[in-house]
């Protein structure tokens, strides 16, 4: 057995388990484990550390997902196979240095800390792979044209089909416009809304922050308007001021608060009683876990009231960028006209590639897995809160979405709950405080392997020793 003690910092931004993590790959890669050699047991390095035998576990499992160690059971932890080199003086002071970028840049931003813990299995990028082959092999004459900026034909063809499949969405392939993302969305929206003389925007409060904003650089006079337990408050809502209301009802982003079929028609009315339009984001409605979803706002709506947008950002991987909205009727020769200023901004390829993956199914059935295997991680993950934390730390309901509220008594700072739980691998953002000593956090369970959820959450509770 090879005698490692990892040399850690524990002062350290980075967390401790991605510091021993990162001791023995680099170790192994150097040549200085070799081969077949067996690690020490969980048990022994924590000992030797002064450590919990869960942050040895969780840089264990690290290593053993990315393929450098493998377990024998009853055996323990031993070194695969892997074509390793002595690294030369010039690249030893070369990775230091990016080193200490990597940290520099973590304490300038939390947005980009490479600590964070990622399901790698959440999305099977094989056969988009193989996809995007069969674009640039069968279709690259495609590729040699830029972008349409309404989109593609074929994947708004695509879209129009599963919205209608899925949310029960009426709609025709022209009313689906393409974009890089909700934001580049929204300006257009703005540049529409603007055109018909519309210059208040309802928001939800709490809401989507970046969206928000855009109303808000663009002139738009936002309304904020409380989130109750069942989606806005309606009878706060604008009267006689012709307005746009953005909402996110079907799973209210970052509340989980979903609005009711009863108020959907409600709201519906004051848009036509009011001559004003909904935005509705349903960025992640696919991924509702227990019970039937409730059908689209656009679904429901006879006036053409509602522009809907989509997002697969969520549901497939966050680089991809890939966004849609699907105008009323009317809007649509207004966008026309707006968009022969601006060049598509999303890539053709990758619009191809997934115009492909849903046409051959693939799209459908990695949306059934994906909701099979949130809905463990959602109960694994409550589960193991209410165990570990007993009353102080508590879930809140949510039934969908990538994320889940928890409240939290506690005389800690949110900022410091949130950058512990961060430097353990799990990431949490501030939501709010309703007492003096309690606060609500949203918990990106969804990220984190199902495997190291129990693990990472009792590494999370030794850290905030609540």
């Amino acid at each position: 057995m090879k005698i490692i003690v990892p040399v850690i910092n524990h002062s350290s931004n980075v967390s401790l388990y991605i510091q021993i993590y990162d001791f023995i790959r680099k170790e192994i890669l150097a040549g200085f484990i070799k081969p077949n050699e067996k690690l020490p047991s969980l048990r022994l390095l924590a000992k030797e550390m002064a450590l919990s035998i869960t942050t040895i576990e969780l840089a264990y499992q690290q290593l053993m997902v990315e393929g450098y160690i493998y377990a024998k059971p009853q055996s323990g932890y031993f070194v695969s196979h892997i074509a390793t080199q002595q690294p030369k003086p010039e690249r030893i002071l070369q990775e230091q240095a990016f080193a200490k970028f990597a940290q520099l840049q973590f304490s300038l931003s939390s947005s980009i800390d490479k600590t964070i813990m990622m399901d790698t299995t959440s999305f099977d990028f094989y056969k988009w792979k193989k996809c995007t082959a069969k674009i640039l092999t069968d279709y690259s004459h495609l590729l040699l044209d830029e972008g349409a900026p309404q989109g593609e034909d074929v994947l708004r063809y695509q879209i129009a089909k599963y919205v209608y499949e899925s949310r029960s969405v009426r709609c025709d392939y022209e009313q689906v416009v393409i974009a890089a993302g909700t934001q580049q969305i929204t300006n257009f929206l703005c540049m529409i809304l603007a055109n018909i003389d519309i210059s208040h925007a309802v928001v939800e409060q709490p809401g989507y922050k970046p969206v928000q904003n855009i109303f808000s650089d663009r002139g738009f006079k936002l309304l904020p308007i409380p989130v109750l337990q069942d989606g806005i408050d309606l009878n706060i809502l604008p009267v006689n001021i012709r307005s746009v209301a953005y909402v996110t009802p079907s799973n209210q982003f970052p509340t989980g608060s979903i609005m009711p079929i009863g108020k959907r028609y409600k709201f519906l009315e004051w848009a036509k009683k009011n001559n004003s339009y909904i935005i509705e984001d349903d960025y992640d409605s696919e991924l509702r876990y227990f019970g039937r979803p409730i059908p689209s706002l656009q679904g429901l709506d006879q006036e053409e009231r509602v522009i809907y947008l989509g997002s697969f950002s969520s549901t497939l991987f966050p680089a991809i960028k890939i966004s849609y909205m699907i105008l009323p009727h009317v809007f649509v020769p207004i966008f026309q006209k707006i968009a022969k200023n601006y060049t598509q901004t999303c890539s053709k390829t990758e619009q191809l590639t997934l115009a492909l993956y849903m046409e051959q199914g693939l799209f459908q059935t990695h949306i059934k897995k994906l909701r099979k295997a949130n809905a463990q991680k959602l109960r694994l993950t409550i589960s193991c809160l209410q165990k570990i934390f007993n009353s102080t730390v508590s879930p809140l309901d949510n039934q969908s979405g990538l994320q889940l509220q928890v409240k939290i008594k506690t005389q800690q700072s949110a900022d410091y709950l949130c950058q512990t739980a961060r430097s353990v691998g799990i990431d949490m953002k501030y939501l709010s405080s309703k007492k003096h000593n309690e606060v609500i956090l949203v918990f990106y369970y969804a990220k984190i392997p199902l495997d190291n959820i129990d693990a990472a959450i009792k590494v999370l509770a030794q850290q905030w020793n609540l």
